[in-house]
């Protein structure tokens, strides 16, 4: 009998992991891949539904075209995690496992940051489509984009939000009228890249965005319309688009796995403490941005480790914390920012761009994934 391999979750890291045990394996892969959610979402999409440039049913690619030789994915929702015994519980079923992978994500915890929930969060696709019928009605005062803690999913995406948004007032002619803020908790918009944060500098001083940094947004008065931040600053608010603070599902917080707030993993093979239990994504304490291209990257980490102990031969060479991520500048234009995170002293980011050609690039990055999982 073939080796039984889990997979929690099918996000970035799980389809690539599933995708690439089935590539190597074939029918004797032996997966089963859990999901409790109907349909895959690349996190960009959320500006695209926000910004009113595809509809919430565009972005979203159903799980039932997911289909590989020697994989079987479920969609359940899993209720336990026993990472001693190998074994999974959710509200169906009972699945045993050989070799077990957390690939479970982040969820956001809006009661986290009291007022978030009533202002407002753009991160989640109904997030995003409740702003997007919130934004024609903006047509004057202080719009906010904020950031409730660190870390959280895609990094540049506050700050292409708040250049997104200036092109969105500014095409409705109304941009005179409106000030744009953008708080972070870091001291420049993309620490890793000097190169990114300076660009992103640039841009917002053009656009007449003000860059508040170094502190996360606290609590958010909605009756007031004040933004409250944790180093005692506040700022008065017409408009808010938050970014929640993240937490792993609750599901990993009552197992023994947690640690932190997350699942602390060996950077280099995507261990844990558990034999025969790995944890990928934004899931893992791991030192890389929460972006599905790391995700991706640790997935065939593990992936290739599963198959040498299947079939023999060399272990798989190490995570190397590299990858890509785009930012929009607005305009159209898209920059890359390429970061090496694990194989020097401190992270490294060196910025392409902004260009259109790296718009399309952008394109063709979402349009191979959802071929090379769905085949459409």
């Amino acid at each position: 009998m073939s080796e039984r391999v889990v997979i929690l979750g099918a996000g970035f890291g799980g389809l690539e992991l599933a995708t690439v045990l089935s590539e190597k394996l074939g029918e004797e892969a032996g997966v089963t891949l859990l999901e409790a959610g109907e349909s895959f979402v690349f996190g960009y999409s959320k500006l695209d539904v926000l910004f009113g440039r595809r509809e919430p049913h565009e972005v979203r690619v159903p799980y039932a075209g997911f289909a590989k030789p020697g994989v079987r994915l479920l969609r359940e929702s899993v209720t336990t995690i026993d990472p001693e015994a190998l074994r999974v519980t959710t509200d169906r079923a009972v699945h045993e496992a050989d070799v077990l992978v957390i690939a479970l994500g982040a969820d956001y915890d809006l009661d986290a940051t009291p007022g978030v929930a009533e202002a407002g969060e753009f991160y989640s696709v109904a997030g995003a489509e409740r702003m997007r019928d919130v934004l024609p009605t903006f047509t004057r005062g202080h719009a906010v984009v904020g950031v409730c803690g660190a870390p959280f999913k895609c990094p540049p995406a506050p700050s292409e939000a708040a250049l997104l948004l200036h092109d969105y007032l500014s095409d409705r002619g109304v941009r005179d009228a409106c000030q744009i803020s953008v708080v972070l908790p870091f001291g420049t918009p993309v620490p890793p890249s000097p190169d990114t944060s300076e660009a992103l500098l640039a841009a917002f001083a053009a656009c007449g965005i003000e860059f508040v940094g170094s502190s996360p947004v606290a609590a958010v008065d909605v009756e007031q319309g004040t933004v409250s931040l944790a180093d005692g600053r506040e700022l008065p608010y017409d408009l808010f688009l938050g970014v929640p603070r993240h937490r792993a599902p609750r599901v990993v917080l009552e197992s023994p796995l947690a640690e932190g707030g997350y699942v602390p993993v060996d950077s280099r093979t995507l261990g844990t403490r558990f034999p025969n239990v790995y944890a990928v994504g934004d899931v893992a304490t791991l030192g890389v941005p929460k972006a599905g291209v790391f995700s991706e990257r640790a997935a065939r980490v593990v992936a290739d480790a599963i198959v040498a102990r299947r079939l023999g031969g060399e272990p798989p060479e190490p995570f190397d914390g590299r990858g890509s991520c785009f930012v929009e500048f607005g305009s159209g234009r898209v920059g890359r920012v390429d970061v090496d995170f694990l194989s020097g002293p401190k992270p490294v980011g060196t910025l392409a761009g902004p260009s259109p050609e790296l718009a399309a690039e952008k394109v063709d990055f979402g349009a191979s994934r959802r071929a090379r999982w769905f085949g459409c």
